[in-house]
């Protein structure tokens, strides 16, 4: 008989192909710029006995554009980068100028710290928190008498 396949399933076939194909371009080198701006920067945690040790990478950052906040036991990285390259020939015409720009954002859930102590450095294009733990307060165990 006569190989039949139903339109329904022909057109989805095409549209997984333009679909694949549309997600092959933009995988490409040439919007690989941006891409990268919408992923978050890299980040380590490590607890320790008394407090938190946070580590982000943030390569090409300024100290300036860098926001770190604590709002009901959130703690928020906030990261903008505005970087301009400019090429010019020997008659100061620009050849090439190229610009990377965006804001890196990271969330975090943190509750029995002390924030006001939080300490950050910025080094090498790495920043590094320090999270101080708040001190369990020390309950003493009381036993009720049941009258």
């Amino acid at each position: 008989m006569f190989d039949l396949v139903p339109f329904r399933k022909r057109s989805e076939e095409l549209f997984d192909q333009m679909t694949k194909s549309l997600s092959d371009a933009m995988d490409d080198s040439v919007f690989s710029s941006f891409n990268g701006a919408t992923q978050p920067f890299r980040i380590d945690i490590r607890e320790m006995n008394d407090k938190y040790v946070v580590e982000a990478e943030l390569p090409g950052v300024a100290r300036e554009d860098i926001d770190i906040d604590v709002d009901q036991n959130y703690l928020t990285i906030r990261a903008k980068r505005n970087e301009l390259k400019e090429q010019k020939d020997d008659n100061n015409r620009i050849i090439r100028r190229e610009r990377r720009t965006g804001e890196f954002v990271r969330r975090f859930y943190v509750e029995n710290i002390v924030d006001d102590a939080i300490r950050a450095t910025l080094q090498d294009g790495i920043l590094k928190l320090e999270v101080p733990k708040r001190v369990p307060s020390t309950s003493q165990r009381k036993r009720i008498n049941v009258e």
